[in-house]
């Protein structure tokens, strides 16, 4: 199309790059093409008819070797002050940007995804336990997985370049480290082999939610006394959700409320710093104060304290007067960084040193180093004695959402000798936080408040274990090849269906060899296979490292009303209900897992059910004395 505005100093030189790339391209789309069709062959754990992948994964891998030089002789050429037609300058210049960009996320695709050590770690892993009791074997696994920690410590300080390099990161970066190679290093899946079981998974969980008769419904009857003060709960984790969203600052308040939020807080954003902002010693103020007054409804001279200084095992936190429950509010921000996942992330379990009645108070180390920091900034700050020396009667009531939540509730657990009339109101906290008897104690002062299948509550590492030992089940039974597991999964995750319609299982497949980690390319649907028997030596089934843990405090559960479809026009309506911590105890798979855990989401479920049971409340039939505890 554009030959004849080639004439030009320097054409000759751009048409042969066109001439080139065109052919180079073709060669690239040959390839790929052909990487598709093997793909669509065998099944996850059959990859037999896929033997020839790797020899076109290198065809394209060596491929990229002459597509840099090409990019870099098209970067030199237009580099030169080519005088030819503007537009196909132009487009020779996108040309070359865009190669360079694909070739600089592969590059960083494969440093960060592809594993050295798959192909060593499989011969090792499934040799039989009469291989694994020698010596020799024994510290060549161990070196393996060290070599495996090393390799996603690598990833982890990638990926997180931007955040620092003090002891508390090398230590996180460590720990994350140390728990991501332990749970992938005896599979060998690829993320969409990861998204097919993790679809497969939500079928048939569907399929056994829809056949489970409702005598077989375990359910935990609420004592009386608990559900008598239900309403009292609902009505003041409706109140403390808004200090708990308020620790979020502009960017959630902007997001709630996205043609208003900007123009509400824009104006402090530019105002320079005043005296309320030192009074309450706050850092990076000006453009979350603004949004804090707007969520909580409260005055300049109601704050006592904000602090958005973020580090990993530091959390940003609040402290503030709320006159309308007289109490004093602590209020501890959740996930919004790289360091808060990096704490996240920091699983292992530590003791706690606590004066309390609790045997083994063992908590999430990550979650109980923020706590420990907020604890002695409220403490050898003053924060809190400033606090009560402006209202000596008023209670301590301590909230959090996520990650706060976690933190919020060991952080009410450190103070209660301090303040015996402490409150913990917990939003969607994780569930692996605290030992059996920490999670007991905590009954006492503590209410958790969790959204349908909100998957944080339900995360943990023994139930991340279990989630992993279920979908590699559930791919390892299906005879179906992965795309059209993917292409009905799709379908049935945007439209719904009939989860019945696809079977997850083959006839007559024995589960008993279906329990062990998928490795290598060795197809668990071998009957009798003797092969990792090292699993049960993996650090996660250790009872030092991490132990089963627990939620804090009591549950309060709320449920969708009916089954709603995909596409429902109508307002969700919700349930509430006392439940108890074993109904949170394994991963439930679905498009809602990920945004009932949103603060906005939570929020105007709250919204909806305290406006309904108000209504229910004050109807003659149903009417009853309401208590408020706060």
């Amino acid at each position: 199309m554009h030959r004849g505005k080639l004439d030009c100093a320097g054409g000759g030189l751009l048409s042969s790059y066109l001439i080139v790339l065109i052919i180079l391209l073709a060669v690239i789309i040959c390839t790929v093409l052909a990487i598709v069709c093997v793909s669509m062959k065998g099944t996850i754990c059959n990859p037999g008819p896929r033997k020839s992948m790797s020899k076109l994964l290198y065809i394209r891998l060596a491929l990229f070797l002459p597509e840099m030089v090409w990019a870099s002789l098209g970067a030199s050429w237009i580099a030169d002050s080519v005088q030819c037609d503007k537009t196909v300058v132009n487009g020779i210049i996108a040309t070359v940007v865009i190669s360079w960009i694909i070739i600089f996320s592969t590059v960083v695709t494969i440093i960060i995804v592809f594993d050295p050590l798959g192909g060593k770690m499989a011969p090792y892993s499934s040799a039989g336990p009469g291989h694994l009791d020698s010596h020799e074997s024994s510290q060549l696994l161990t070196g393996l997985r060290t070599a495996a920690t090393s390799v996603w410590e690598t990833r982890i300080k990638l990926l997180c370049c931007c955040v620092g390099k003090d002891d508390q990161t090398r230590v996180a970066f460590s720990s994350t480290a140390e728990l991501l190679s332990t749970y992938f290093s005896d599979t060998d899946l690829v993320p969409s082999d990861i998204a097919a079981g993790l679809t497969l998974l939500h079928q048939q969980q569907d399929s056994i939610r829809n056949n489970q008769e409702p005598d077989e419904v375990i359910s935990h009857s609420p004592e009386p006394a608990q559900e008598a003060d239900l309403d009292a709960e609902l009505e003041n984790c409706h109140h403390y959700m808004q200090f708990a969203s308020a620790a979020y600052g502009w960017p959630l308040y902007i997001y709630r409320n996205p043609f208003t939020g900007l123009c509400r807080v824009g104006g402090d954003c530019c105002r320079s710093r005043t005296t309320d902002y030192d009074l309450i010693g706050g850092d990076q103020l000006p453009c979350h104060f603004g949004s804090i007054l707007q969520t909580t409804g409260l005055q300049h001279r109601d704050f006592i304290h904000i602090s958005f200084h973020d580090k990993v095992y530091e959390l940003p936190f609040l402290v503030a007067l709320d006159h309308r429950k007289e109490s004093v509010v602590v209020a501890v921000r959740g996930t919004m960084s790289l360091q808060d996942i990096l704490t996240d992330l920091s699983a292992e379990s530590e003791t706690l040193d606590l004066e309390c009645e609790a045997q083994d108070c063992l908590a999430h180390k990550g979650i109980s180093q923020a706590a420990r920091y907020v604890y002695q900034r409220l403490i050898n700050d003053g924060i809190l004695s400033q606090a009560f020396s402006i209202a000596p009667e008023y209670r301590l009531v301590i909230v959090g959402h996520s990650l706060g939540a976690g933190a919020a509730a060991l952080l009410a657990i450190m103070l209660r000798k301090a303040y015996p009339e402490v409150r913990c109101y917990a939003f969607s906290p994780p569930r692996g936080l605290l030992s059996k008897s920490l999670h007991e104690y905590s009954k006492n002062f503590t209410v958790s408040l969790v959204l349908g299948k909100d998957v944080i509550p339900r995360l943990s590492v023994t139930n991340m274990e279990d989630l992993k030992k279920r979908v590699l089940r559930v791919i390892a039974h299906c005879n179906r090849p992965k795309y059209k597991i993917l292409l009905r999964g799709c379908w049935y995750e945007l439209f719904g269906g009939d989860p019945d319609n696809f079977p997850t299982e083959l006839d007559g497949g024995d589960h008993g060899d279906l329990t062990q980690p998928l490795l290598g390319e060795q197809s668990l649907l071998t009957h009798g296979s003797s092969a990792y028997s090292c699993f049960s030596d993996s650090p996660l089934d250790s009872p030092t490292k991490y132990p089963h843990l627990y939620p804090p405090g009591r549950i309060i559960h709320l449920e969708e009303e009916g089954t709603a479809g995909r596409f429902s026009c109508y307002t969700t309506q919700y349930t509430a209900r006392w439940a108890h911590e074993s109904e949170f105890s394994r991963l439930l798979i679905g498009p809602k897992m990920l945004t009932d855990h949103m603060p906005d989401i939570l929020m105007r479920a709250l919204d909806s059910i305290v406006s309904d049971r108000a209504t229910c409340i004050s109807c003659p039939a149903q009417g009853g004395p309401h208590v408020d505890l706060v």
